[in-house]
C-alpha cells in the first residue's frame, strides 16, 4: 500500500505537512446557519478540512438507544436528538459547496448506508470512518469500493480488531490512514495514547493520525512533533455552548495555533541543517558573539606576555580565544591597551 495519498490538493503522508481537520460533529446543534458559520471559522483559522457527521435517524438507530450523557433539554430521546441533527440532501450540498468555496476539504462521517450514499453523491474526496463503525463491514466495503482514501478511527478497538479491518482495506487496495482515538468526551491526557502512532505506522505502513477528544492543545501539538500525518480536533465557538461534544472541543483561536504549528513543524522538518554549512553562513554573526584575546591593562612594547596579563573580550575578530595559550611567552613589538584587542602583528615574529 502507498505510504502517502492525495485528498483534494493535499498530499497526506510522511514528509508532508500534517493535514488539519476541524471536526464540527454535533456542535452545530442542528442549525444549518451555525453549520455554515463553522465552515467560515475553520477556514479563517487555517484548517485544511472541515468535517461533519451525517446522521439519518431512521437509517441509523432505534428508540432504544440511550443518551451518552444526559445533556439535552430539547430532546425526549436519543432518536429525537439524531432526528434534530439531520440536514436534507440540499442542505448538505450547500455545506459541501461552501466548504470548497472557502478552500476547505469537505468531509463527513456516514453512520448508515443511506448517509454513505448521500455523501457519495456529493463527491466527498475521502471517507472518515467513525470508531463505532470499525466492525461495520457493509459500510466499510461501500467506502472502500469507491477507491477513495479511508480515514479509520479506532477509539474503542483492540489491536486485533484494528488489524482485521486494515487487512480488509488492504484487500480492496484502497489508500487508508489509521487514527489513534480515545472515545471519551473529554479524554484525559493520560489516555491519549501517543505511543500508538509509531506502533500503527510500523504495523500498517500507512499514514497515521490523532483524533483528539481532550479539549486541550497539547495532544495535537505533541502528535505533530512525533510526525503525525493527520490531526483531527473538535471545534466550538465557545466552551459555554450547548452540546455533548463541547467539553472535548477546542476554540477557533486554539485551532489557529495548531494550524500555524503544523506549518512551522513542516518547515523545520523539511529543512535539515548541515552544521558545517550553517557555521559558514553564520561567520559574520560568529564574529559578534565570540571573543578574542585582549590585555587586562596597558602593556609596553617589549613586554613578554604572561597568562595573567591576558583576558578574552568581544568581538571575535582578533586572535581567537582558543589561541590564547600560544601567546604566552611571546614578546610585544607594539604597546597595547585594554580598550582594544591584541592582533597578530602586535607580536614579534620570534621569542
Amino acid at each position: 500500500m502507498p505510504d502517502s495519498f492525495q485528498i483534494g490538493c493535499h498530499r497526506i503522508g510522511s514528509g508532508y505537512k500534517a493535514f488539519i481537520i476541524a471536526e464540527v460533529a454535533q456542535n452545530h446543534d442542528g442549525s444549518l446557519g451555525q453549520a455554515h458559520a463553522f465552515i467560515d471559522a475553520a477556514a479563517a483559522a487555517g484548517a485544511d478540512a472541515v468535517k461533519f457527521q451525517t446522521h439519518i435517524a431512521e437509517a441509523e438507530t432505534t428508540m432504544a438507544e440511550p443518551f451518552r450523557v444526559p445533556f439535552s433539554y430539547a430532546d425526549s430521546s436519543r432518536y429525537a436528538y439524531w432526528k434534530r441533527m439531520e440536514f436534507t440532501r440540499e442542505q448538505w450540498a450547500s455545506l459541501a459547496a461552501h466548504a470548497r468555496e472557502r478552500g476547505l476539504v469537505f468531509l463527513s462521517s456516514p453512520f448508515s448506508l443511506d448517509a454513505f450514499r448521500l455523501l457519495d453523491e456529493l463527491g466527498v474526496p475521502a471517507w472518515k470512518s467513525a470508531s463505532g463503525e470499525i466492525t461495520n463491514r457493509t459500510l466499510l466495503a461501500a467506502m472502500a469500493t469507491t477507491g477513495k482514501p479511508v480515514l479509520l478511527s479506532t477509539g474503542m478497538s483492540g489491536l486485533e480488531e484494528i488489524r482485521a479491518t486494515v487487512r480488509e482495506l488492504q484487500a480492496y487496495s484502497v489508500p487508508f490512514a489509521v487514527f489513534q482515538t480515545t472515545t471519551l468526551y473529554p479524554a484525559p491526557l493520560s489516555k491519549v495514547g501517543l505511543n500508538l502512532l509509531a506502533e500503527f505506522r510500523s504495523a500498517f505502513h500507512c499514514p497515521v493520525g490523532l483524533s483528539d477528544h481532550t479539549g486541550t492543545l497539547f495532544p495535537a501539538l505533541a502528535a505533530m512533533a512525533q510526525g503525525a500525518d493527520l490531526v483531527e480536533v473538535h471545534v466550538t465557538f465557545h466552551r459555554g455552548m450547548f452540546g455533548p461534544d463541547v467539553p472535548a472541543s477546542l476554540t477557533f483561536d486554539e485551532l489557529r495555533l495548531i494550524a500555524d504549528a503544523a506549518r512551522a513543524f513542516h518547515e523545520m522538518s523539511s529543512n535539515p541543517v548541515d552544521k558545517d554549512v550553517m557555521a559558514r553562513e553564520l561567520a559574520d554573526m560568529r564574529a559578534l558573539f565570540t571573543k578574542s584575546v585582549a590585555p587586562i591593562r596597558d602593556l609596553e612594547a617589549g613586554t613578554v606576555l604572561q597568562e595573567s596579563m591576558l583576558t578574552l573580550k568581544k568581538p571575535g575578530t582578533g586572535i581567537p580565544a582558543s589561541d590564547l595559550p600560544r601567546l604566552v611567552g611571546r614578546r610585544l613589538r607594539k604597546p597595547v591597551s585594554p580598550t582594544r584587542l591584541i592582533m597578530w602583528d602586535d607580536l614579534e615574529d620570534v621569542l
